[in-house]
């Protein structure tokens, strides 16, 4: 009821807005619904979940839609070469955040002085190559968690329920990276709980409300704001406790993401109106949340998406096993209890398999983890097929249409890795998922927006599927079918999760 109200209030306040704008200059915006309808399917729907209605407004109106909002319309791209113009092409006043993005991290920062030193703090300073690579033994570490987790629950009929084991190793392995120490395992617990409760709330209907009236949204809905408020504190006090702890242990030999953020300065502009320019305590926590919940989520959803299609198709399970005994040999001949390998395939091994390459890039393309990424606000009026996106519009690009375009995939639905192994040197682009030579797909955004972690993902991606596929031979319990429906949380992810057997390299005859 609640709920209801709202929408019909915020129906008027937004029409009164559109004839306060009516009178503005005429401008032809790419085609959409009419303004009611628009703002009613903005608010019947999570942003997250909506993308069943833009797949007919799409047969409609093309692949340019515009639901309007008075003078900032929301315009949703689902073309290759149209957001190939807009994201490169225009690349300088298309790369700004909606400004209901308020927290300082470096997915909504304004594009400006700030966003920059964010961003190259994480991809030039905490990703550098040697500094990815002195991780090798947290990677290890976790490996080690993760599969001796697997053989635990393994059931001989049942299987195992492989998400929650997939998406603990990789929180693991983020929060070593994110704060330089392992955690025992009820701290990792708890601090998951926290940021998957937070993200919870980010996919329920009510944050439409939020991000049309922020301050309306307090009012309407004070319980959900409460109990943000109290994840946010519960957030913050565990985070200043890692991070203390990290201060007092600065001059270490292991950078963990936190020491970088804490010795980083800000442009003077951007700074918090304080006597120096360093990050506060509250943007501290902001920025590490934001690591963990990108690092984690989205590498889970693709690696549980990529393992299930390995269970369906045993004949590319079996290829990629070839490929790695190939280059690495068989796997030893006992998996340690004890949470130490003797010898693991890490990042030189993974640069001799392309046939794993194809896998991970097949599995981003079939099942990216998110099927619209971040939305981008339009600094400068641009035009595009005649048509005017204007300043303050709100772009948001369709990734999970792409990847399904028949006119740019064959057989778009099949998963085929060897699409990514022509031979065609006209194809080449098809591995350039940065966008620059041409999108095909674009799981990672492309553009200025484009994730700076890209490379660190499909490492840990790459890094689990090898072992994973090296150490066990991945099958269905009797009677089970893996099912590749989509629900949408955080990110998008498998309605019935998967349910898998595993049986241990070392007892079947291996062929050199």
């Amino acid at each position: 009821m609640m709920y209801t109200c709202f929408v019909i209030l915020v129906s008027l306040c937004i029409i009164v807005r559109f004839f306060l704008f009516r009178q503005k200059k005429d401008r032809k915006l790419p085609p959409g619904p009419s303004f009611l309808s628009s703002h009613i399917i903005l608010l019947t729907n999570s942003l997250l979940g909506i993308e069943p209605v833009l797949r007919k407004l799409k047969s409609k109106y093309g692949p340019l839609i515009t639901l309007s909002l008075g003078s900032h319309p929301i315009i949703f791209v689902a073309d290759h070469a149209l957001a190939h113009q807009i994201l490169i092409k225009n690349g300088a006043v298309v790369s700004d955040r909606p400004r209901i993005f308020r927290f300082r991290t470096i997915t909504s920062a304004s594009y400006g002085p700030n966003w920059r030193a964010l961003r190259r703090n994480l991809s030039s300073v905490f990703l550098h190559t040697s500094r990815v690579n002195s991780f090798s033994w947290a990677r290890k570490w976790v490996l080690g968690n993760l599969v001796g987790h697997l053989q635990k629950h393994n059931k001989e009929a049942e299987g195992i329920m492989v998400l929650e084991h997939f998406r603990y190793a990789i929180f693991s392995l983020s929060l070593i990276m994110c704060f330089g120490e392992k955690l025992d395992e009820c701290q990792i617990q708890e601090i998951l709980a926290v940021q998957r409760h937070l993200l919870s709330l980010a996919v329920t209907r009510k944050i439409n409300v939020y991000m049309v009236f922020p301050w309306l949204f307090k009012i309407l809905f004070r319980n959900t704001w409460k109990l943000y408020e109290k994840l946010r504190t519960d957030q913050k006090q565990k985070f200043m406790s890692l991070i203390k702890s990290e201060r007092k242990s600065l001059g270490k030999e292991q950078v963990a993401y936190i020491d970088t953020l804490m010795s980083l300065k800000l442009p003077v502009e951007e700074a918090d109106n304080k006597s120096d320019e360093n990050l506060t305590d509250k943007a501290l926590v902001s920025m590490c949340g934001e690591f963990l919940n990108t690092a984690t989520d989205t590498t889970t959803t693709t690696l549980q998406w990529i393992m299930a299609n390995l269970v369906m198709h045993p004949h590319i399970q079996s290829k990629l096993y070839d490929e790695i005994v190939a280059v690495v040999g068989p796997s030893p001949q006992l998996v340690p209890s004890n949470l130490e390998f003797e010898s693991v395939i890490d990042k030189d091994d993974l640069q001799k398999m392309p046939y794993l390459k194809a896998v991970v890039l097949e599995g981003l393309r079939r099942h990216p983890p998110g099927h619209l990424v971040l939305p981008h606000r339009v600094m400068k009026d641009v035009e595009v097929q005649g048509y005017v996106i204007p300043e303050g519009a709100t772009l948001n690009f369709m990734v999970g249409e792409m990847g399904l375009d028949p006119k740019v995939w064959e057989d778009p639905m099949e998963f085929n890795p060897e699409r990514f192994l022509s031979d065609d040197s006209s194809n080449n682009d098809v591995f350039d998922i940065t966008g620059n030579k041409g999108i095909k797909m674009m799981p990672f955004g492309v553009g200025r927006r484009i994730c700076p972690a890209t490379d660190l993902a499909l490492l840990h991606l790459e890094y689990f599927v090898a072992n994973l596929i090296w150490y066990f031979q991945w099958t269905t319990p009797y009677g089970y079918h893996v099912d590749l429906s989509e629900r949408v949380d955080f990110t998008v992810t498998m309605k019935n999760p998967l349910q898998a057997q595993i049986l241990m390299r070392a007892r079947q005859k291996v062929n050199c």
